[in-house]
């Protein structure tokens, strides 16, 4: 059944003005995970007030909680690419069952990365660094973490599933209630209030599957129930599997890529713990203060896509392109703007995350060198995004890997090596710079081809009816 609310965006994102569309699209999620955010920075100011090694515990957790979060997002990726390429070839029932294949394909690769997790949390977290007073204080978040999972990514694929149709302003409400719910339960939970004792790491994690069910429970019923834009289930197993195949097509590679920054992190955050735990704790708060400054560019990585895959799938590569350049001035302005905001709050950051001198030492270095590069850094990323919209999954990766391990880890290690943590952080900027140049040639280059492609078939197609036309009789040829 075609969704009338679903055909109205379709239009919006194929005929409509490029700018005031994206803009359309994106401020919606601007608000979304700004909210989503900085409720995550009160989770971490929280557990901050716990103590130095409290907070350099959920650094530790960073690179583990991301990696599976990368596999959602993968798989998120994958969902939106192939769901509003056939939106924009209007076919809604193929979408519809797609949606559901995505849904219970999510759950159980997820289930399966949890319980791996929670089974080898021990080596896996000293691998990273962590010491033997630090690890009980991991155990205790992330094996209620691990537990409750699922809830957190069936509604961020459940929400990729919306915008691929169009709607961003949905997914950003769903973001803000969890997130308020999040921030409301953390201090009860953590520090305990009348009836509810408190539970220290045990009490964020507890307060985090809340938020996460909430958004499970509002996703399903608007998916399912409201909007239909889904089945409860596939409509049969064969279904599924194909459905899977062509999901996973994008999603996998999409979500190596992804997984390929925690495993980055996790080398980076091991060379940081060379540097002691406020160190750590530091570079920990400084990750998630990014997530905040990178909010823009989070925003138009979500709502660019749809519009990509959109436009790609009635073959117009030209308005691509254009949408994708709009994407990146965009950014690159935002981005110099939030630096300048990032200085000037700089002894306010300090104040809330750092407790004691070394920590606020480090976390000036950190804001000082690295919001250089974010606005490059957006560069890249919505290249990559852009190129999983285009169905190009596996030049996604590659742009990651040479991102990551080419340029990133390497150009910090040496800036380490030389210069301590200035000039890892500075290796950071530097790799940025080289590695956004890269992703625009690349993308232009195969944005480019797949126009010559299309341009052949359309000069190919015109031609074709100017002949059959011009073999029928005078009076029947069209314009007579």
């Amino acid at each position: 059944m075609r969704s009338s609310a679903a055909s109205i965006k379709s239009e919006q994102m194929l005929n409509a003005p490029i700018p005031s569309t994206l803009w359309s699209m994106t401020w919606p999620m601007i608000f979304g995970v700004l909210t989503l955010l900085s409720f995550n920075l009160v989770d971490t100011f929280f557990i901050s007030l716990l103590g130095t090694e409290s907070l350099a515990a959920i650094g530790f957790t960073f690179p583990v909680t991301f990696t599976i979060i990368s596999l959602t997002i993968g798989l998120g990726i994958g969902t939106s690419a192939v769901i509003a390429r056939k939106l924009g070839a209007d076919d809604y029932e193929e979408a519809r069952h797609c949606g559901s294949s995505a849904l219970w394909l999510a759950a159980s690769l997820v289930a399966l990365l949890a319980l791996f997790g929670y089974l080898f949390s021990q080596p896996i977290f000293s691998m990273l660094g962590a010491s033997a007073e630090i690890q009980p204080l991991i155990n205790q978040y992330m094996n209620i973490w691990f537990a409750g999972a699922v809830f957190l990514v069936l509604p961020m694929v459940g929400n990729s599933i919306l915008r691929a149709a169009g709607d961003t302003k949905t997914p950003s409400l769903i973001m803000a209630a969890g997130g308020l719910t999040n921030a409301i339960l953390d201090p009860i939970l953590i520090f305990g209030w009348g009836p509810i004792p408190a539970m220290g790491m045990q009490g964020a994690a507890y307060a985090s599957v809340g938020s996460w069910l909430i958004g499970f429970a509002a996703i399903i019923y608007l998916l399912v129930w409201r909007n239909k834009l889904i089945d409860p289930i596939p409509p049969s197993v064969k279904e599924f599997i194909k459905y899977a195949r062509q999901l996973l097509k994008i999603g996998l590679p999409a979500a190596s890529a992804n997984m390929l920054t925690p495993i980055a992190m996790g080398i980076l955050t091991a060379i940081v713990a060379t540097h002691g735990a406020p160190a750590v704790a530091a570079f920990g708060a400084g990750a998630r203060i990014e997530s905040i400054a990178s909010v823009v560019i989070l925003a138009l990585s979500m709502a660019l896509p749809p519009f990509i895959s959109q436009n790609f799938g009635a073959g117009k590569i030209r308005r691509v392109q254009e949408a994708y350049k709009t994407a990146l001035r965009f950014v690159l302005l935002m981005q110099a703007v939030m630096y300048l905001c990032m200085l000037a709050l700089l002894p306010v950051i300090q104040l809330a995350f750092a407790r004691d001198a070394e920590v606020a030492r480090v976390l000036a270095l950190f804001v000082w060198i690295m919001p250089i590069g974010y606005g490059l850094q957006g560069w890249i990323i919505l290249t990559n995004s852009s190129l999983n919209a285009l169905h190009l999954p596996i030049q996604a990766l590659w742009l990651s890997i040479i991102r990551l391990f080419v340029m990133f880890v390497p150009l910090s290690w040496l800036g380490n090596t030389f210069f301590g943590l200035p000039g890892l952080f500075a290796g950071g900027v530097i790799a940025n710079v080289i590695t956004a140049v890269i992703a625009y040639r690349w993308f232009m280059r195969e944005t480019n081809g797949q126009a010559g492609i299309i341009d052949k078939h359309t000069a190919a197609r015109l031609q074709k009816n100017a002949e059959a036309n011009a073999q029928k009789p005078e009076g029947e040829q069209h314009g007579a």
